[in-house]
């Protein structure tokens, strides 16, 4: 009996061998095998921790994109409003400008004004003061003088701002440049349709008409029969 048992034994442990070796062979892991365990192991620690560290990793980087935006949002609005105070600034300060160049823009031209007002004065006190009773000679010399430096002064003044007298005469009649006050006969030399006589001067600046010279024009006379 016992030699039977023994027998007995040995035959099962040569069929379990036998099969381990034929799924071996088949490329089936042995049941018992370690390295069967190490693989299961492996995949029971490899499903677990996805399900605990995937969703706090996507969370981070969702929380530090949402703080490099809030960041570029804060930076945004701050060089907005910078834009908009340094326009205002700008639009202010070219308003004060314009503003002063209307009150201010003719400043030269009355600070030269100014001495043509200070020889006119002075011209009048040297005749009141040194000219004698009676003596209307040197008095008419003196207003003369006076007078003659004050007009140099004048074309002076207007010649540095662009101020200039016009001398149409003889020149063909231009309505943007003269105001007609009545035709007259066009004597010897003279063409029809030109400039006569001048019965006020007209002044441009800088080449713009600011007054209508008025004046005369010629025209052809006609004969009597």
């Amino acid at each position: 009996m016992a030699a039977r048992s023994v027998w007995a034994v040995r035959r099962l442990v040569q069929r379990l061998l036998a099969s381990s070796a034929a799924s071996e062979c088949r490329g089936w892991p042995h049941p018992f095998s370690t390295a069967t365990q190490r693989t299961a192991g492996e995949d029971c620690s490899s499903e677990d921790p996805p399900d605990e560290l995937g969703p706090s990793l996507a969370e981070r980087a969702l929380k530090l994109k949402a703080v490099k935006l809030e960041k570029e949002v804060q930076d945004l609005t701050m060089r907005y409003q910078r834009a908009v105070a340094d326009g205002e600034n700008i639009r202010r300060r070219t308003q004060r400008c314009v503003e002063d160049a209307k009150i201010f823009g003719i400043q030269s031209f009355c600070k030269d004004l100014v001495e043509v007002a200070d020889i006119l004065e002075k011209t009048t006190e040297y005749i009141s003061e040194e000219t004698e009773p009676g003596d209307q000679k040197l008095t008419l010399e003196k207003i003369f003088r006076g007078l003659s430096l004050l007009e140099a002064k004048l074309k002076s003044v207007f010649a540095k701002h662009g101020l200039e007298k016009m001398t149409p005469i003889g020149d063909k009649y231009d309505p943007h440049e003269h105001e007609l006050i009545c035709h007259v006969p066009a004597g010897v030399g003279v063409q029809p349709g030109t400039v006569a006589l001048v019965r006020q001067d007209g002044y441009k600046l800088h080449g713009r008409t600011i007054r209508l010279a008025r004046v005369e024009v010629a025209v052809e006379s006609q004969r009597r029969l």
